[in-house]
């Protein structure tokens, strides 16, 4: 089963699609909500906790949590929160957690994120740098409940109700239901993220 969770940016007209499926794959898709456009980016082989992801305001940014146990045991330890350039995962900068307990957070502003729970410093070959973080509030993300029995709901720029159900995403125009876009058909393809996605902040 193919499950959606949508992350908004809050100043600008994108978001994030986090792809679940098949099994314990997850893809990234951007969103560019005033077109209607998708870019896919990475497919990571573990578990993304959508609810502890967040976009910076202006989308140019993603922090994220996640949990892969094929590192444990490494100095990155089977769980950590990073941040990347949507739609991929390269972290730029990178914390160590070893649990689930916590992790993730909320950007305040572009370059200023709020961590929850995290009291050990950045792996020294991801430091902190570009940003400022700190513990602090961190709301977790969250369907609305305007659509029963969707995936995820909630608003778009536009100000328009859109959910997702089964791996496919639409908007709710008046009393009719538009599909934008249905995912559910692709199969785990992972990519080396390109080079902008690499470059240090």
């Amino acid at each position: 089963m193919v499950k959606l969770f949508v992350i908004p940016a809050r100043d600008e007209p994108t978001a994030i699609i986090l792809r679940r499926g098949p099994s314990d794959w997850y893809h990234l898709i951007q969103w560019h909500t005033r077109r209607d456009a998708f870019a896919q980016g990475a497919w990571f082989k573990g578990r993304i906790y959508g609810e502890k992801c967040d976009l910076s305001p202006d989308g140019r940014l993603l922090v994220h949590f996640v949990l892969k146990g094929s590192r444990s045991g490494t100095a990155f330890s089977h769980a950590w929160t990073a941040v990347s350039r949507p739609p991929w995962l390269h972290a730029l900068v990178l914390w160590p957690q070893g649990t689930t307990y916590g992790g993730g957070g909320r950007f305040v502003d572009n370059r200023t994120l709020h961590l929850r729970g995290i009291v050990d410093p950045p792996h020294k070959d991801f430091p902190l740098r570009g940003l400022t973080a700190a513990n602090g509030d961190a709301p977790l993300h969250a369907s609305t409940d305007e659509v029963p029995g969707a995936d995820w709901c909630g608003w778009d720029h536009r100000g328009s109700i859109v959910f997702t159900r089964g791996g496919q995403l639409f908007r709710r125009v008046g009393s009719k239901d538009k599909l934008l876009a249905h995912f559910t058909d692709l199969v785990p393809k992972p990519e080396p993220p390109p080079d902008w996605a690499t470059r240090p902040l």
